[in-house]
């Protein structure tokens, strides 16, 4: 399986708080965010590869992966990108072909969940995706997620909804056919992620709900801390995982 991580977005809000890093160089608990992504997901003996699309506008986040010791090969693509679905779609030449887990550089969770839900992602025979959701919503413009009782998803929703409780965590297990839908959308002049999601979901796709204890979008300077504090402790077990 291929591991993906879209690092291309500029972290204004970090910015504008104070924080001199760029987003991707951000540390928490020591660790640079896209250093530790990239840690997680080459310590998965599935991992044949990791990519990571940057904007390029920060030399230092290119030259920091380099510096990167992991033991599999890593893909650097530079690009500027208009958001999320774009930086997925610059990313597409390399995962086509390919299951492939993606992430957000700025989601933080725990490495025991993310284990978790790669390992009942891998032995699911019946689901085109896994979509990593919370119940916990620290950001601006949440996006809701509707699932049925038994976890399959029904919808992408921009404002809560009867019966909703989850949010997306910006972490995906999705089959290669999936870049079939991001091609149509991007031909369609869509530009967000979730509107690719909303595609998948309308084209019959299974996608599974799989709910984190906790979430943290690196999106302000407090939730360095919060990403901290989620770190320092072992997850408890969530109810609804199978």
């Amino acid at each position: 399986m291929i591991y993906a991580i879209l690092a291309a977005g500029e972290g204004s809000r970090l910015s504008d708080e104070g924080i001199t890093s760029p987003k991707p160089l951000v540390e928490v608990c020591g660790e640079t965010l896209i250093g530790r992504l990239a840690g997680i997901m080459a310590a998965r003996p599935d991992c044949e590869r990791i990519e990571i699309v940057i904007s390029g506008r920060d030399p230092e986040v290119e030259a920091h992966l380099r510096e990167l010791s992991l033991n599999v090969p890593l893909g650097i693509t530079v690009k500027a990108t208009g958001g999320s679905m774009e930086s997925l779609a610059a990313l597409a030449p390399h995962l086509r072909g390919h299951d492939f887990c993606l992430s957000t550089v700025d989601s933080v969770f725990h490495p025991l969940e993310f284990n978790h839900y790669v390992d009942s992602w891998l032995a699911d025979t019946e689901s085109d995706g896994y979509m990593a959701v919370t119940t916990y919503a620290d950001d601006e413009k949440p996006l809701y997620v509707g699932a049925d009782p038994q976890g399959r998803i029904t919808g992408f929703f921009d404002t809560p909804a009867a019966g909703v409780s989850y949010v997306s965590g910006g972490i995906y297990l999705l089959r290669s056919a999936a870049l079939d839908e991001l091609t149509d959308c991007m031909d369609a002049g869509h530009r967000r992620m979730r509107d690719f999601q909303r595609a998948l979901v309308a084209s019959g796709m299974h996608l599974t709900a799989w709910p984190f204890s906790r979430i943290i979008d690196v999106d302000h300077a407090s939730d360095i801390n919060a990403a901290a504090e989620l770190l320092s402790h072992k997850p408890n077990p969530s109810p609804w995982q199978k």
